[in-house]
């Protein structure tokens, strides 16, 4: 069931984007004259197609899903002796240079005007998100007695705070947090971290540039700088009868204070204590109606799956509190739109970012990731919601814009890089110029699919 909704997911999600890229092109280009032959979904062979309108344009469905094409009217890919004057003109490299500039760069800006939509729509709604009150681990690893202070415990951070603003830039829900540290983390620079403590005031502690510099990016840079969404106490909500909880005399109220002496901060930390002790005795200390006692209990050994294969697990039969506090935070219809442009460019400054440092090797190439990188994320992203799903689909048609803009022949980029110099220089670009950079641009791409496709499957296994 779960590779049927990742795989519908994953198709709604890249179709769309493809068919909204494409669309650019196709309307930019009927505005500017050009004669469009054939709009196409997917690459390859034509297993579906119809024809419509005036110019008898050709509607298709492709073989190959991974990507779409518009092809118009164009002296380059055949000899046009034969057409009347009147559609010669509106052959695509007879029009000036800057309705072919429009043309091309419409579908990238399509990607980045749909991104704005569904952001704007997000902000506009109000999505539920975890507040920014954050939790703080004291030690890089939590059994070691002598392991190292995590950064935000350096920094002065703790458990409770609530952030307010990273580097003044101002933070309500735990994602903003997050982004202002990834953002601090790609440029190497410290985190300004403003806090509003209970009882105390307001604070604001420094995250060093060292420390955020450190960071792998892929992956959770709060969680590796010692941050974590702040949940509830451990209280026990229910105790499914006959379960290991039950029959050692757990009860429903009951607040967990430690297992086996090591303390409990939050439901989170006490599940990952007990899937790691199955099949074996731990003594679990709660308060309850305010006496301390200690039960002897047994988490049950069942298997689950995980992204590593199947593996051994407790459990006990009892849910904890563990939702953190959630916050919904609408914006007026101006200023939702203002965020969304705000979070598309943010977005696409760090995607170049991110793509400079990879070229220069400060940066891994496994950042780099492929189809079904895409498809999973796509999947687990449409299960959590639909709010979450659309901000996946607007994210990643950011992605699909900074790509494309990328100066590599056959991308949309690396023709705007031909334009752009024929507006400078007045000439157009050398045809033997244009093929030999044509098939080192196709290499190119090439190679990096193959590397996403690498990265993928490693990151499977």
């Amino acid at each position: 069931m779960n590779f049927l909704q990742t795989a519908l997911a994953f198709a709604v999600c890249l179709g769309s984007l493809i068919i909204f890229h494409e669309l650019g092109h196709y309307l930019v280009a009927r505005w500017c004259g050009v004669k469009v032959l054939r709009f196409s979904v997917g690459m390859g062979k034509v297993v579906w197609s119809r024809r419509f309108g005036r110019d008898r344009t050709e509607w298709a469905v492709s073989a190959l899903p991974l990507g779409g094409y518009v092809k118009m009217l164009d002296a380059r890919e055949g000899d046009l002796g034969d057409l009347p004057p009147e559609d010669l003109k509106r052959e695509f490299t007879r029009q000036n240079v800057w309705k072919r500039i429009a043309i091309v760069a419409a579908g990238p800006l399509a990607n980045f005007l749909l991104a704005i939509v569904l952001y704007a729509g997000l902000y506009l709604h109000g999505v539920e998100e975890p507040a920014s009150k954050i939790s703080v681990r004291a030690t890089e690893t939590a059994t070691a007695s002598n392991a190292a202070p995590t950064a935000a415990w350096s920094a002065g951070l703790r458990s409770g705070d609530v952030v307010t603003a990273v580097n003044e830039q101002p933070v309500a829900v735990w994602s903003e947090l997050r982004w202002n540290l990834m953002q601090a983390a790609i440029d190497k620079t410290e985190a300004r971290v403003a806090v509003e403590r209970a009882g105390q005031g307001r604070f604001t502690f420094v995250l060093p540039a060292a420390a955020l510099a450190a960071q792998d990016l892929d992956g959770d840079v709060p969680g590796k700088l010692g941050l974590g969404v702040a949940r509830p106490a451990p209280v026990v909500q229910e105790v499914i009868a006959g379960g290991p909880a039950a029959r050692a005399g757990l009860q429903k109220g009951d607040l967990l204070l430690s297992v086996d002496g090591v303390p409990v901060a939050d439901g989170i930390a006490f599940i990952e204590i007990i899937r790691n002790a199955a099949g074996k005795t731990v003594q679990v200390a709660v308060r309850r109606a305010g006496q301390q006692l200690v039960l002897d209990m047994v988490p049950q050994a069942e298997q689950a799956k995980t992204g590593k294969g199947t593996v051994t697990v407790g459990k006990i039969s009892a849910y904890i509190a563990q939702q953190p506090d959630m916050i919904t935070v609408p914006s007026s219809p101006i200023a939702a739109v203002g965020k969304a442009v705000a979070r598309v460019w943010d977005t696409s400054v760090m995607s170049v970012k991110m793509i400079g440092k990879m070229i220069t090797g400060e940066v891994s190439l496994k950042n780099v990731t492929g189809p079904i990188t895409i498809a999973d994320y796509a999947g687990q992203t449409a299960r959590m919601g639909a709010a979450s799903y659309l901000s996946f689909i607007a994210f990643i048609s950011i992605s699909l814009g900074v790509m494309n803009l990328l100066p590599i022949p056959v991308l949309d980029g690396g023709h705007l890089l031909y334009y752009s110099l024929e507006v400078l220089t007045g000439r157009s670009v050398p045809e033997r110029f244009g093929e030999i950079a044509q098939r080192l641009g196709i290499g190119l791409l090439l190679t990096l699919m193959l590397l996403a496709v690498f990265n993928d499957v490693a990151r499977l296994l």
